[in-house]
Protein backbone atom coordinates (compact mmCIF):
# COMPACT_ATOMS: atom_id res chain seq x y z
CA UNK A 1 0.00 0.00 0.00
CA UNK A 2 1.44 3.49 -0.85
CA UNK A 3 1.16 5.52 2.10
CA UNK A 4 1.36 9.41 1.00
CA UNK A 5 1.32 10.99 4.34
CA UNK A 6 3.99 8.85 6.03
CA UNK A 7 6.18 9.37 3.03
CA UNK A 8 6.76 8.13 -0.61
CA UNK A 9 9.41 8.95 -3.47
CA UNK A 10 7.29 8.99 -6.78
CA UNK A 11 8.96 9.25 -10.05
CA UNK A 12 7.43 11.06 -12.76
CA UNK A 13 7.70 12.31 -16.20
CA UNK A 14 7.44 15.64 -16.42
CA UNK A 15 5.04 16.90 -19.05
CA UNK A 16 6.12 19.77 -21.93
CA UNK A 17 5.67 22.86 -21.32
CA UNK A 18 4.47 21.99 -17.66
CA UNK A 19 6.81 24.21 -14.89
CA UNK A 20 8.36 21.68 -12.56
CA UNK A 21 5.56 23.35 -10.03
CA UNK A 22 2.76 22.55 -12.06
CA UNK A 23 3.44 19.30 -11.48
CA UNK A 24 4.16 19.25 -7.81
CA UNK A 25 0.75 21.83 -7.35
CA UNK A 26 -0.96 18.99 -9.44
CA UNK A 27 -0.13 16.12 -7.32
CA UNK A 28 -0.56 17.88 -3.80
CA UNK A 29 -4.27 19.15 -4.62
CA UNK A 30 -5.37 15.34 -5.95
CA UNK A 31 -3.46 14.11 -2.86
CA UNK A 32 -5.50 16.34 -0.77
CA UNK A 33 -8.53 16.00 -2.34
CA UNK A 34 -8.25 12.02 -2.30
CA UNK A 35 -7.04 11.79 1.37
CA UNK A 36 -8.93 14.56 2.91
CA UNK A 37 -6.75 16.10 4.18
CA UNK A 38 -5.98 20.01 4.50
CA UNK A 39 -2.50 20.07 4.24
CA UNK A 40 0.35 16.93 2.47
CA UNK A 41 4.07 18.12 2.15
CA UNK A 42 5.14 17.61 -1.77
CA UNK A 43 8.26 18.82 -3.12
CA UNK A 44 10.37 17.66 -6.26
CA UNK A 45 14.25 16.95 -6.01
CA UNK A 46 15.27 19.08 -9.20
CA UNK A 47 13.65 22.13 -11.25
CA UNK A 48 12.95 21.06 -14.57
CA UNK A 49 12.43 24.20 -17.40
CA UNK A 50 8.93 24.25 -18.88
CA UNK A 51 10.52 23.51 -22.43
CA UNK A 52 12.33 20.21 -21.30
CA UNK A 53 10.54 16.73 -20.53
CA UNK A 54 11.43 13.56 -18.70
CA UNK A 55 12.72 12.40 -14.76
CA UNK A 56 11.51 14.18 -11.71
CA UNK A 57 11.60 12.78 -8.28
CA UNK A 58 8.86 14.34 -6.32
CA UNK A 59 8.61 13.20 -2.47
CA UNK A 60 5.49 13.39 -0.25
CA UNK A 61 4.77 13.56 3.60
CA UNK A 62 8.29 12.74 5.54
CA UNK A 63 9.87 11.52 2.35
CA UNK A 64 10.38 15.71 1.08
CA UNK A 65 13.37 14.87 4.28
CA UNK A 66 15.47 13.22 1.49
CA UNK A 67 14.91 16.32 -0.76
CA UNK A 68 17.97 17.73 -0.20
CA UNK A 69 20.04 14.58 -0.50
CA UNK A 70 18.35 13.43 -3.71
CA UNK A 71 18.73 16.95 -5.40
CA UNK A 72 22.18 16.61 -5.01
CA UNK A 73 22.87 13.65 -7.46
CA UNK A 74 24.02 13.04 -11.07
CA UNK A 75 21.93 14.04 -13.66
CA UNK A 76 21.89 12.75 -17.52
CA UNK A 77 20.13 14.25 -20.33
CA UNK A 78 19.27 13.81 -24.24
CA UNK A 79 19.70 17.26 -25.47
CA UNK A 80 18.97 18.35 -29.48
CA UNK A 81 21.00 21.30 -30.19
CA UNK A 82 20.72 23.71 -33.20
CA UNK A 83 23.61 24.94 -34.37
CA UNK A 84 24.16 28.04 -36.61
CA UNK A 85 21.97 30.46 -34.46
CA UNK A 86 21.64 31.64 -31.14
CA UNK A 87 18.35 33.03 -28.73
CA UNK A 88 18.91 35.39 -26.08
CA UNK A 89 17.08 32.88 -23.50
CA UNK A 90 19.55 30.14 -25.00
CA UNK A 91 16.66 28.10 -25.89
CA UNK A 92 13.15 28.09 -27.65
CA UNK A 93 12.02 30.51 -24.89
CA UNK A 94 12.64 33.58 -27.10
CA UNK A 95 13.38 33.98 -30.40
CA UNK A 96 16.73 33.94 -32.39
CA UNK A 97 18.63 36.89 -32.61
CA UNK A 98 21.64 36.02 -34.56
CA UNK A 99 22.43 33.57 -36.88
CA UNK A 100 26.23 32.13 -37.80
CA UNK A 101 28.18 30.13 -40.36
CA UNK A 102 28.40 26.28 -40.08
CA UNK A 103 30.15 25.30 -43.21
CA UNK A 104 33.15 24.43 -41.46
CA UNK A 105 31.56 21.97 -39.16
CA UNK A 106 31.67 18.20 -39.21
CA UNK A 107 31.28 15.52 -36.80
CA UNK A 108 35.15 15.27 -36.39
CA UNK A 109 34.81 19.38 -35.48
CA UNK A 110 32.36 18.43 -33.35
CA UNK A 111 34.15 15.73 -31.52
CA UNK A 112 37.35 17.78 -30.81
CA UNK A 113 34.82 20.11 -29.25
CA UNK A 114 33.24 18.43 -27.00
CA UNK A 115 36.40 17.39 -25.27
CA UNK A 116 36.94 20.57 -24.26
CA UNK A 117 33.90 20.14 -21.81
CA UNK A 118 34.41 16.93 -19.87
CA UNK A 119 35.49 17.13 -16.37
CA UNK A 120 35.89 19.68 -14.07
CA UNK A 121 34.90 23.17 -15.61
CA UNK A 122 33.71 26.89 -14.72
CA UNK A 123 30.29 27.21 -16.39
CA UNK A 124 28.57 30.76 -16.71
CA UNK A 125 24.33 30.19 -15.95
CA UNK A 126 22.22 31.86 -18.37
CA UNK A 127 21.49 35.49 -17.41
CA UNK A 128 17.64 34.00 -18.21
CA UNK A 129 17.66 31.59 -15.19
CA UNK A 130 16.40 31.36 -11.22
CA UNK A 131 18.99 32.60 -9.82
CA UNK A 132 18.78 35.25 -7.06
CA UNK A 133 20.95 38.14 -7.16
CA UNK A 134 20.22 40.57 -4.38
CA UNK A 135 17.39 39.12 -3.47
CA UNK A 136 15.79 39.26 -7.24
CA UNK A 137 15.44 36.53 -9.89
CA UNK A 138 18.01 37.04 -12.73
CA UNK A 139 15.26 36.44 -15.60
CA UNK A 140 13.57 39.15 -14.16
CA UNK A 141 16.13 41.41 -13.74
CA UNK A 142 16.98 40.54 -17.63
CA UNK A 143 13.29 41.28 -18.50
CA UNK A 144 13.23 44.27 -17.41
CA UNK A 145 16.57 45.40 -19.29
CA UNK A 146 18.79 45.77 -16.22
CA UNK A 147 22.36 44.72 -16.05
CA UNK A 148 22.63 41.03 -15.09
CA UNK A 149 26.02 40.32 -13.62
CA UNK A 150 26.78 36.49 -13.15
CA UNK A 151 29.97 34.44 -11.81
CA UNK A 152 30.97 31.07 -13.22
CA UNK A 153 30.32 28.29 -11.02
CA UNK A 154 32.28 24.74 -10.90
CA UNK A 155 30.46 21.96 -12.55
CA UNK A 156 31.47 18.46 -13.67
CA UNK A 157 30.71 16.87 -17.38
CA UNK A 158 31.06 13.10 -16.57
CA UNK A 159 30.48 12.22 -20.13
CA UNK A 160 29.48 14.32 -23.39
CA UNK A 161 28.86 12.41 -26.41
CA UNK A 162 27.24 12.31 -29.85
CA UNK A 163 24.18 10.16 -30.10
CA UNK A 164 23.44 11.96 -33.82
CA UNK A 165 24.53 14.66 -36.22
CA UNK A 166 22.74 15.49 -39.18
CA UNK A 167 23.01 19.59 -39.67
CA UNK A 168 21.96 21.92 -38.41
CA UNK A 169 20.78 19.09 -35.58
CA UNK A 170 23.03 17.81 -32.71
CA UNK A 171 21.58 15.25 -30.54
CA UNK A 172 24.02 14.67 -27.68
CA UNK A 173 23.76 12.62 -24.12
CA UNK A 174 24.76 14.60 -21.21
CA UNK A 175 25.98 12.70 -17.72
CA UNK A 176 26.26 15.78 -15.53
CA UNK A 177 26.90 16.82 -11.70
CA UNK A 178 24.06 19.33 -9.99
CA UNK A 179 23.79 22.70 -11.51
CA UNK A 180 24.54 22.40 -14.53
CA UNK A 181 22.89 24.21 -17.24
CA UNK A 182 22.27 22.34 -20.52
CA UNK A 183 20.78 25.67 -22.09
CA UNK A 184 24.78 27.46 -21.33
CA UNK A 185 26.12 24.17 -22.77
CA UNK A 186 24.50 24.16 -25.79
CA UNK A 187 25.16 28.07 -26.28
CA UNK A 188 29.28 27.40 -24.96
CA UNK A 189 29.29 24.57 -27.97
CA UNK A 190 28.21 27.04 -30.33
CA UNK A 191 31.18 29.77 -29.72
CA UNK A 192 33.58 26.82 -29.50
CA UNK A 193 32.91 25.63 -32.86
CA UNK A 194 32.77 29.09 -33.85
CA UNK A 195 29.65 29.67 -34.73
CA UNK A 196 26.48 29.87 -32.35
CA UNK A 197 23.91 27.38 -30.69
CA UNK A 198 20.94 27.30 -28.58
CA UNK A 199 18.80 24.48 -27.11
CA UNK A 200 15.35 22.90 -28.32
CA UNK A 201 14.63 19.84 -26.79
CA UNK A 202 15.94 18.55 -23.68
CA UNK A 203 15.01 14.99 -21.71
CA UNK A 204 16.38 14.31 -18.40
CA UNK A 205 16.43 10.30 -18.36
CA UNK A 206 18.28 9.66 -15.25
CA UNK A 207 18.51 11.06 -11.88
CA UNK A 208 21.36 9.05 -9.95
CA UNK A 209 19.97 5.59 -9.89
CA UNK A 210 16.86 6.41 -10.90
CA UNK A 211 15.59 6.14 -14.26
CA UNK A 212 13.12 7.55 -17.03
CA UNK A 213 11.97 4.26 -17.77
CA UNK A 214 10.67 4.28 -13.90
CA UNK A 215 8.67 6.98 -13.86
CA UNK A 216 4.88 7.42 -14.84
CA UNK A 217 2.19 9.99 -16.35
CA UNK A 218 0.89 12.06 -14.23
CA UNK A 219 -2.24 11.31 -15.88
CA UNK A 220 -2.17 7.93 -14.58
CA UNK A 221 -1.01 9.27 -11.44
CA UNK A 222 -5.11 10.54 -11.21
CA UNK A 223 -6.46 8.22 -12.62
CA UNK A 224 -4.97 5.70 -10.26
CA UNK A 225 -6.03 7.78 -7.09
CA UNK A 226 -9.46 8.15 -8.68
CA UNK A 227 -9.90 4.26 -8.92
CA UNK A 228 -8.50 3.93 -4.89
CA UNK A 229 -11.10 6.74 -3.88
CA UNK A 230 -13.44 4.89 -6.18
CA UNK A 231 -12.88 1.31 -4.47
CA UNK A 232 -13.06 2.63 -1.21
Amino acid sequence: MIDYLEGEMLLFDKPYEWTSFDLVNKIRVKLKHTLRKKNIKVGHAGTLDPLATGLMIVCTGKATKRIDQLSGLDKEYVATIELGATTPTYDLESNVDNRFPTEHITREVIEAVLCQFKGDIEQMPPIYSAIKIKGEKAYDLARRGDKVELKPRPITIHALEILDFEMPRLVVRVHCSKGTYIRSLAHDIGQALSSGAHLTGLIRTRIGEFSLDGAQKIENFVRNLQLAETNE
